[in-house]
């Protein structure tokens, strides 16, 4: 089962998470200082600040899908780990609005000039729609084993 397209899914979405961990996922320009908000940090010329809730969020969720990849003969647990996968990229988009939020509060005071979403705030929401397209796949082959199971 392995050879599957959910496994092509799967890999999808870990390679987009992990894009987003080692990716910026924010960018302010505060007078002639640029900020970075990354999965672990917000960093610049003025000092760094720790975002390591975000970090360990986006990890676990780039780890997820290769775990679930290897469970094939669990179907039934691969279901379930696609739908806590979902979960979690939900919850990786509300950290990243909330950081993003929260940083942008913290520089209201200065002069703000720039500040935008990078590439790596999207790899989340791309992500949502491997992770739901593998869990169907899986949901499809066990009615198809199911199915075969009956007829003997």
């Amino acid at each position: 089962m392995i050879q599957r397209i959910q496994t092509l899914y799967l890999l999808i979405a870990a390679a987009l998470m992990t894009v987003a961990v080692f990716s910026p996922l924010a960018v302010f320009n505060v007078g002639a200082a640029e900020y970075t908000l990354s999965s672990f940090s917000l960093a610049g010329e003025g000092g760094s600040f720790a975002t390591l809730w975000l970090g360990i969020l986006l990890a676990v969720s780039a780890l997820l899908p290769l775990a679930t990849l290897f469970l094939y003969k669990r179907r039934q647990l691969q279901i379930r780990l696609c739908a806590v996968e979902l979960v979690l990229l939900i919850g990786c988009i509300v950290f990243i609005g909330i950081y993003y939020w929260l940083s942008n509060r913290m520089f209201t005071d200065f002069d703000t000039t720039y500040r935008r979403f990078a590439y790596g705030a999207l790899m989340p929401l791309l992500s949502l729609v491997p992770v739901w397209l593998a869990m169907r796949a899986i949901f499809r082959d066990e009615v198809l084993v199911r199915s075969l199971d009956r007829i003997r």
